[in-house]
């Protein structure tokens, strides 16, 4: 079914996202915050593979800083190790006695370290929704590949729900870290063990391909992504696995008996088909499903500083707590 075939089954669905003659016009902040997006240097970094292997060598030679910045008042984090990673759990300072879980999986391409804007996301989580975080330093590929990540992901998310109880465990992810959660979740479905209570996916990359036709057209639109390095950066995360492997591109994986999802995409990223296509799928085995698919929203708009990303990040909280 094409893309936009599935929009139009979508959109008059209340389940699934507000009908589009309700769909607001962006706001101003919002517009004015595409505008700098695209003076940054994100989308040039995904211009070309060799633009992508120029980023990842640099990376190499210097890496970036995985320490929690930017958390905010209130909150306290812990590190350990689970798998063989660093594992930051954070709480808030007032104590965690009968919190519920979130397991966050952070967004860059599988290429790219966690940064002060996924963690201000943490705190945030932490504070307002009275959560104990838990945040894998899952490694990057080249160096790891899906083959390894996406197994230890489950494990600490298996020793997770574990170790909860009855409290309730929701994994949330965005981007990279949202096509991570997916794949997990898969995974500790295939052997049998329990899901967690539900996934919240920002701009999930659920499919490493980028191969649909139409998004070449979102792509000239998009202000952080391009296809090249995007597509580059998938196969860097593939290694020897085919990039259409379900560890690699969970859109491709089976979808009954998953997680309730909530997901949250924009017209203006160049994955939202996908997001489009992946809640159509999960939805037809009998998966709970709700697509938050806004009119001109970048990819995560739901961690900016706009109203629209505000609004999101309140629908989240609500999820989480």
């Amino acid at each position: 079914m094409s893309v936009a075939r599935l929009v139009s089954a979508l959109q008059f669905c209340p389940v699934m996202c507000a009908p589009r003659n309700r769909d607001p016009a962006p706001s101003l902040q919002s517009r004015l915050f595409n505008a700098v997006l695209a003076q940054l240097p994100h989308k040039k970094q995904l211009a070309s593979a060799e633009a992508v292997h120029a980023h990842v060598q640099k990376l190499a030679l210097k890496p970036v800083t995985f320490e929690p910045t930017g958390l905010g008042r209130g909150v306290e984090a812990t590190l350990t190790k689970m798998g063989g990673w660093p594992v930051y759990y954070t709480a808030p300072s007032s104590g965690h006695e009968g919190c519920n879980f979130v397991m966050f999986l952070h967004g860059g391409g599988y290429i790219n370290e966690i940064v002060p804007a996924h963690w201000r996301f943490v705190g945030e989580m932490t504070r307002k929704a009275n959560v104990v975080c838990v945040v894998p330093i899952y490694p990057l590929a080249p160096r790891a590949t899906a083959k390894d990540v996406v197994p230890v992901t489950a494990e600490i998310l298996r020793m997770l729900l574990e170790d909860a109880g009855s409290a309730k465990v929701t994994v949330v992810g965005n981007s990279a870290g949202g096509g991570l959660a997916l794949a997990a979740c898969q995974w500790l479905r295939d052997r049998g063990h329990r899901q967690p209570n539900q996934m919240v996916l920002i701009s999930p990359a659920a499919d490493a391909s980028v191969s649909r036709p139409e998004q070449a057209t979102i792509a000239a639109r998009d202000p952080i992504q391009d296809i090249p390095g995007l597509v580059e950066a998938g196969r860097l995360y593939a290694g020897e696995l085919d990039v259409d492997h379900p560890y690699v591109s969970p859109l491709n994986g089976v979808f009954r008996f998953l997680a309730p999802m909530t997901i949250f995409s924009g017209t203006r990223d160049l994955l939202y088909p996908d997001s489009v296509d992946l809640a159509a799928r999960a939805r037809a085995v009998g998966v709970p499903v709700e697509l938050h698919l806004l009119r001109d929203q970048p990819h995560n708009y739901a961690l900016m500083p706009t109203p629209e990303g505000r609004r999101a990040r309140a629908l989240i909280m609500r999820a989480v707590a």
